[in-house]
């Protein structure tokens, strides 16, 4: 398949890293299901738990921590969901207001269809949740909080959640606090045990992985209420066949990532600003959306102002400029971004705005591409507004 002139959209998905082709490949020679007692199950079992080893041991968890799921979207409904149901009575569900719809639609559904208490935590400027607002709605009545979910980092604008701190708070009231942590792992530092997260949610295909494949770190002692039931693998948590080839995958695409974290986040920082100030040089009336400095390193966020957002995107395409509009799950519907929304931006900004996301395969060629065509596509999508 050839590939793009500029592929800037690896916060949708990433290319899979040749490790994670080259395990899932193996794997795919062999039969055996991992819950079957002869030889070929306890093979593919084996490989299984090898596989949840290299997690745990790259994400600073235990093995028995980590619970394999289909993907984010699985983990995070497992993850609130299951929470809530297992703290009944408590109702009260606190979620930050710039989470995936992955995370915001299982909590809104909660609310409409199982008496959950949904509030959002309003963010700043750049789309964070300060510590003294968590607090505060805590405060309100501590006692009914179920659960609580913030990710690490955030798959619009790139700003990076206090983590650590928002996470203590919850523990000072007892309260488990889940974050989805699907753009973090690989391009930030990342350490379950570190955080002091109780649930953790990652993907495989945003950190060189396969689709269809994830996982949710769970906390000793914290047994969410299942979501689907069946066999009872998966610690009686997530039940269905494991996928064996795709977990290999996972495992070896999340052991490379975490290992070249450090060297990949400061080549991208250093494209992404380059990418920023050229951005900034064809468009000068541009405006950056999320945290100037604490984002993640390969996110680039823009508003254009005068442009649809949609319109802006199918120009580039046409020219080789792969991006997106924000969320590849959302992409398509004609909505301005609940992200920027929140940040405070009017809807107009917020429909015309594009997201430019670098990866393991990036290069200054992608940024020169971009840049290229950027003046000539902005322009025209000008035009086309004032028809």
């Amino acid at each position: 398949m050839t590939r793009p002139s500029a592929y800037l959209d690896h916060a949708a998905t990433t290319p899979m890293l040749p490790e994670a082709i080259e395990a899932m490949t193996e794997q795919l020679k062999c039969v055996g299901n991992a819950s079957s007692l002869h030889a070929a199950g306890r093979r593919t079992r084996r490989v299984v738990e090898e596989a949840r080893e290299t997690i745990a041991d790259a994400l600073g968890a235990r093995p028995s921590e980590v619970v394999f799921t289909s993907g984010g979207t699985e983990a995070d409904n497992l993850a609130i969901k299951g929470l809530y149901w297992s703290r009944r009575p408590r109702r009260r569900v606190l979620i930050s207001s710039v989470e995936h719809h992955a995370a915001l639609d299982p909590a809104h559904w909660l609310a409409d269809s199982q008496g959950a208490e949904v509030e959002l935590l309003d963010v700043d400027a750049y789309g964070r949740v300060h510590p003294e607002t968590l607090r505060a709605a805590i405060e309100r009545d501590p006692d009914d909080v179920a659960m609580i979910s913030v990710m690490w980092a955030n798959n619009e604008v790139g700003t990076v959640q206090p983590v650590h701190v928002l996470a203590a708070i919850a523990h000072d009231h007892g309260i488990p606090f889940h974050t989805d942590a699907v753009q973090a792992v690989g391009q930030l530092p990342v350490s379950f045990s570190a955080s002091g997260v109780d649930a953790l949610t990652l993907t495989g295909h945003k950190v060189g992985g396969p689709m269809g494949a994830g996982a949710l770190l769970l906390a000793r002692g914290l047994t969410p209420v299942s979501v689907q039931h069946g066999g009872g693998q998966e610690r009686d948590v997530r039940s269905g066949t494991l996928d064996a080839p795709a977990i290999a995958g996972l495992a070896a695409a999340v052991s490379t990532a975490v290992k070249e974290q450090e060297a990949l986040a400061r080549r991208l920082t250093s494209l992404r600003d380059e990418l920023i100030q050229r951005v900034r040089q064809a468009v000068p009336d541009v405006v950056l959306n999320g945290d100037p400095a604490d984002r993640l390193p390969g996110n680039a966020h823009f508003s254009f102002p005068g442009c649809e957002g949609d319109a802006l995107l199918m120009l580039l395409d046409a020219k080789g400029v792969e991006c997106s509009t924000g969320s590849a799950c959302s992409a398509g519907v004609a909505q301005p971004s609940h992200v920027l929304l929140a940040m405070g931006a009017e809807a107009a900004a917020a429909r015309g705005s594009l997201r430019f996301t670098l990866g393991h395969t990036s290069t200054r060629d992608d940024v020169d591409r971009l840049i290229e065509v950027l003046p000539a596509a902005v322009e025209r999508a000008r035009r086309a507004g004032l028809s």
